[in-house]
């Protein structure tokens, strides 16, 4: 299945490293990233594949909400069927 990340929030270093890392560890793939800096705030959205026995997809919501808490920064984890859903309507 694929996701869309998205994290936001003030700019410091070692976003992007810690975003990553999470998602290697729960053998997320990252399929595409987009990311800027708009001011002083950090965006990033990342397109992302989710086939991985490691951990369930709410599990993979969840400890990317406490990441994103942990640095400072807020991060979503979409089903990617959402935004395809949204423009069928």
């Amino acid at each position: 299945m694929k996701a869309v990340v998205t994290v936001i929030g003030v700019d410091k270093a070692g976003i992007i490293a810690r975003i990553s890392t999470k998602l290697y560890e729960k053998g997320v793939n990252i399929l595409d990233i987009t990311q800027t800096i708009m001011g002083d705030i950090f965006t990033m959205i990342m397109l992302v594949d989710v086939k991985t026995k490691e951990t369930s997809f709410s599990e993979l919501v969840t400890e990317m909400k406490a990441l994103g808490e942990e640095i400072g920064v807020e991060v979503t984890v979409t089903r990617e069927e959402i935004y395809k859903s949204m423009h069928r309507i």
